[in-house]
């Protein structure tokens, strides 16, 4: 259940900002689970605890709340308002709102991503617009975010891991030339491939015995190396399914 918006702290003059004592947060509270035993509750009934909501920001790291992973929400809007606003033009791109998505996901987060209605009852063609290519782009890359998660390993500069099982997936936001090198995978990695087409991505590893020239990626001994094609692949933002040895 959404709650919103508790500011015991602030005063702006005119008016000053309520919380708990003024909602009866623990009453209220105590009546919905009451109801509801296993309904989720978020934190903006003053009272410190339910599912932590950053709104219209992006966490910069996996959210933790005393040392330990908590549940949470990303709260984002399409453009700079919540609901239809004739007059606000600030429109996220697709390829924004997406990152946005993935960008949750590898934080073990869920994102709720706001559209809003006109006066006609009807959504807005931009919004339209954006929730059809997020589908597209869901139809082709859809097992990298539902039931995938935070992983462990580290991704390389300007990349999303998430994780479901054995299986790891590497968004790629910005294409790079030709290779990328994944960092604590050596000898884990029994398959690569682009979602969007299933083509195989082939990789290396660390040889000893190689001689490496001025015309060839030096390999740590530590790391993985995709050989990536030259051209990005026709999607928003591209996705390697790699499959981690048990």
């Amino acid at each position: 259940m959404w709650f919103d918006f508790s500011y015991p702290h602030r005063d702006w003059g005119w008016a000053k900002g309520k919380g708990e004592n003024d909602w009866q947060s623990k009453k209220l509270e105590k009546m919905v689970l009451d109801l509801q035993p296993n309904i989720l509750i978020n934190d903006r009934l003053d009272l410190n605890r339910g599912v932590i909501t950053p709104e219209q920001y992006q966490p910069n790291e996996h959210v933790e709340k005393d040392g330990h992973p908590v549940i949470w929400e990303a709260c984002q809007t399409m453009n700079g308002t919540w609901g239809y606003h004739r007059d606000n033009l600030d429109w996220k791109s697709t390829e924004v709102l997406l990152k946005m998505l993935i960008d949750t996901v590898s934080k073990n987060g869920n994102l709720l991503m706001n559209v809003g209605p006109n006066g006609r009852g009807e959504f807005d063609s931009r919004s339209i617009e954006r929730l059809q290519e997020i589908d597209e782009w869901m139809r082709l890359h859809s097992r990298s975010i539902y039931g995938a998660k935070h992983s462990e390993y580290k991704p390389p500069l300007d990349c999303r891991y998430t994780q479901n099982g054995n299986r790891l997936y590497l968004h790629i936001y910005s294409w790079p030339f030709r290779h990328l090198h994944l960092k604590g995978l050596a000898g884990k990695v029994k398959y690569a491939q682009l979602l969007n087409d299933a083509s195989e991505v082939h990789f290396r590893e660390f040889d000893p015995e190689e001689v490496i020239t001025s015309t060839e990626t030096k390999i740590d001994i530590d790391s993985v190396v995709l050989e990536l094609p030259v051209q990005k692949p026709d999607v928003l933002v591209p996705v390697v399914e790699i499959f981690i040895i048990d």
